[in-house]
């Protein structure tokens, strides 16, 4: 009886893949590590997370057992040799292009069908929401900086993806700052006030577009 079809996995399937690979997880440290870096750049329902482990043993990429915790019991979920075989073809695979989720930006679109105050408060959240994002990312270097990484061989890696998203907070905080002054400078938010000011806001042009 042929094998049926191996179902298209997801992105969220090889990142469950990769922790496994590193070392077996029960479905609460999978959510858990989840939270503590994949989410900054891919964020996922934790149901989502919860139910991938169970797909990826239906599917012969990785097992289950059950292990005693005191009086109770847990499913552990290792990688299989074919889960590995498919984690390393998808790695040398093009990635997707990035982009950002943002609904406060979506917001922020479509403000002028709204009000100045909830435009603010959005602006309030979302440089509250970036500060609690870089509390938690100095937590974590903090540990590397007095060695308690918890997986020190994968430091290289590591440092390299959390300084972009160190840079990439720092930079939603210059934002978040400027447009909050800039808002509160609005006396309404259905029209532009002073175009030349709002347009000297603007990058300066780093090149001729005929280079």
């Amino acid at each position: 009886m042929s094998r049926p079809a191996l179902r298209e996995l997801t992105t969220t399937s090889y990142a469950v893949l990769g922790l496994l690979a590193v070392r077996p997880w029960s479905t609460y440290e999978l959510a858990k590590q989840m939270a503590r870096n994949l989410r900054f750049f891919w964020p996922r329902a934790e149901s989502n997370i919860y139910a991938e482990p169970k797909r990826l043993v239906e599917d012969g990429l990785a097992e289950s057992r059950s292990q005693p915790v005191g009086r109770r019991r847990r499913t552990v979920y290792t990688i299989k040799p074919a889960g590995r075989r498919v984690l390393e073809q998808w790695l040398a695979e093009p990635a997707a292009p990035s982009r950002l989720e943002s609904e406060t930006l979506v917001k922020l679109m479509f403000a002028n069908y709204g009000t100045k105050e909830a435009l603010l408060e959005h602006l309030r959240q979302y440089r509250d929401q970036v500060a609690e994002k870089q509390s938690t990312l100095e937590t974590i270097f903090g540990e590397y900086r007095r060695g308690e990484d918890p997986f020190p061989e994968r430091l290289h890696i590591n440092i390299v993806a959390y300084r972009l998203l160190w840079e990439m907070a720092q930079a939603e905080t210059t934002w978040a700052n400027w447009a909050f002054t800039e808002v509160e400078r609005w006396t309404h938010v259905d029209a532009p006030a002073d175009r030349s000011s709002l347009l000297a806001a603007l990058p300066a042009q780093s090149r001729s577009p005929d280079t």
